[in-house]
């Protein structure tokens, strides 16, 4: 039996290396230089009498065996992330480091009106925000990259505790004047699918808004061109069409200074489920409970 056990940080930088696929970026993502990262790495390979990594000038291509290793270390950096988070959660709560990946299309509506506050009433806690979208702020939980995920529901989220923290109704966004806007609400059956303008795969609002209409036809019509709430919004608001907008992002005043209207959506499920989730059996769950309750009071 080997009697050399690698370090938690020659693990750190073989997946910073599996992520990123380049040796210049993920030195960077561990803060290091790249030759420290290249040599951690080669001492790795060496000391195990393996070769986990082939090296091109071009090309960074993991070995069968190397990418069976960065499954195992995923595993064990993330123990070690419970270790240390086990030790913190018995001080006191909301305190030190907590690393929360946020969607964009919570992030730039929510988070603003509740970081002030957050700063003021717990000083001593270091929030770090990643705005990534659904799928890729799972995986950084999952990897240990991100301690909890502030996102929207439903959503494949695997094994993972779940907190409330709001529903966001859908609204209908026309542009001002429009002959088909209706006074009130909408009804999915009106909405012209040859005019509705969505985000683009990856952001888990097009497929909320799409099941709330029930309309297969619309997800086979619809343009799916925004990159965010912002680019539909300015899109509608120059006669392009019409999108669909959560509440959080119209209380917000995403629609100021433009001439569109909005009504809510009249459907079944014409809403999104706002939540925070952490990995299950998570140590620091306490906490993670205080922060949703935090959120719901913004």
């Amino acid at each position: 039996m080997s009697t050399y056990l690698p370090t938690l940080k020659q693990l750190q930088y073989l997946v910073a290396l599996h992520e990123h696929g380049h040796f210049g970026r993920a030195a960077e993502s561990c803060f290091v230089s790249q030759s420290t990262l290249s040599a951690g790495l080669r001492e790795l390979e060496s000391l195990l009498g393996v070769t986990l990594v082939e090296r091109t000038r071009r090309v960074v291509r993991f070995t069968p065996l190397g990418n069976q290793v960065v499954a195992k270390a995923h595993r064990l950096l993330r123990e070690a992330e419970e270790l240390s988070e086990l030790v913190q959660s018995q001080g006191q709560p909301l305190a030190g480091e907590l690393r929360m990946s946020v969607i964009p299309t919570i992030a730039p509506f929510l988070l603003p009106r509740i970081l002030p506050r957050l700063r003021r009433e717990r000083p001593l806690l270091k929030l770090f925000l990643r705005e990534e979208p659904s799928a890729a702020a799972i995986e950084s939980l999952h990897h240990g990259r991100a301690d909890c995920v502030l996102l929207a529901l439903p959503f494949a989220t695997g094994e993972v505790e779940t907190a409330h923290i709001c529903d966001d109704a859908l609204y209908v966004a026309f542009p001002q004047d429009d002959p088909r806007d209706p006074p009130r609400e909408v009804d999915p059956m009106v909405i012209d699918e040859n005019r509705l303008l969505l985000l683009e795969d990856g952001h888990c609002l097009k497929d909320h808004a799409l099941a709330a209409c029930n309309r297969p036809e619309l997800r086979a019509s619809a343009t799916m061109v925004g990159t965010s709430l912002h680019t539909l919004v300015q899109m509608v608001d120059n006669g392009l069409g019409l999108t669909m907008l959560p509440r959080m992002a119209i209380d917000a005043g995403i629609l100021n200074e433009t001439n569109i209207v909005a009504r809510p959506l009249h459907a079944e499920h014409a809403a999104r489920e706002i939540a925070l989730v952490w990995r299950k059996n998570s140590p620091r769950a306490g906490e993670f409970e205080l922060l949703a309750e935090e959120l719901r009071a913004g």
